[in-house]
């Protein structure tokens, strides 16, 4: 039976398959790299608020902690946005007439809430309590970073599952004694790895179970 194809198919059908899986993985780089980029998942990109709040000013520089704004951060799922009463109790007095902080009075006066954008926001499908963490020694700033540096809100880490899996399979490297949780500038004396393990005894972490599902998927 006389040949169908001319023999240059079998060179044309090899380059087609290898070319093929070459175009494949350079679109699966290239689309794992957005995937990864700040573009998605919003890592280092200041929010736009309604009110420019300044963490650097109220924090790095006037030395406002933490709990005075997030109030139930020690006891609650959430660490909880201050209402405006809190905004109000310095400045009803001071800046009272600044024009960035109009919508602050406006809800005041009018007791609507402001509409905060939420920088640090959990998928609906995981678990989190803020309090679980505060109490077992992981510090404000392993998550969010140093907000007293931020004239603007802005994330630090990703907040994916892999992200959240690097401190649940080793808390030893990231715990601290409770009464630095909220210290931004703590840092170890000695070894890390040694405090944290003494921590995970001394907070009773059941380190073992860390990495269940059923922790963050309920």
């Amino acid at each position: 039976m006389a040949q169908i194809f001319h023999r240059s198919f079998n060179v044309i059908a090899k380059l087609s398959i290898v070319g093929a899986v070459v175009v494949l993985a350079i679109l699966t780089t290239v689309l794992a790299a957005i995937d990864r980029s700040s573009y998605v998942t919003r890592v280092n990109v200041p929010r736009e608020q309604p009110v420019p709040f300044s963490h650097r000013h109220h924090v790095g520089q006037l030395g406002i902690d933490c709990r005075y704004c997030h109030t139930t951060a020690e006891e609650s799922r959430f660490a909880g946005l201050p209402p405006v009463e809190t905004c109000m109790t310095c400045h009803s007095q001071i800046h009272k007439d600044a024009a960035m902080l109009e919508p602050v009075r406006e809800s005041w006066r009018t007791g609507k809430p402001l509409q905060w954008v939420r920088v640090h926001d959990l998928p609906e499908f995981v678990y989190f309590d803020h309090s679980i963490h505060v109490n077992k020694g992981v510090g404000c700033v392993t998550c969010h970073g140093q907000v007293d540096e931020m004239p603007l809100m802005w994330a630090v880490n990703t907040l994916r599952m892999e992200w959240c899996l690097q401190c649940h399979r080793q808390p030893e490297r990231y715990l601290r004694p409770r009464e630095e949780v909220f210290n931004l500038h703590w840092k170890p004396t000695g070894d890390q790895l040694a405090l944290g393990r003494k921590l995970i005894k001394e907070y009773h972490i059941p380190k073992e179970r860390l990495t269940d599902c059923s922790v963050c998927h309920r």
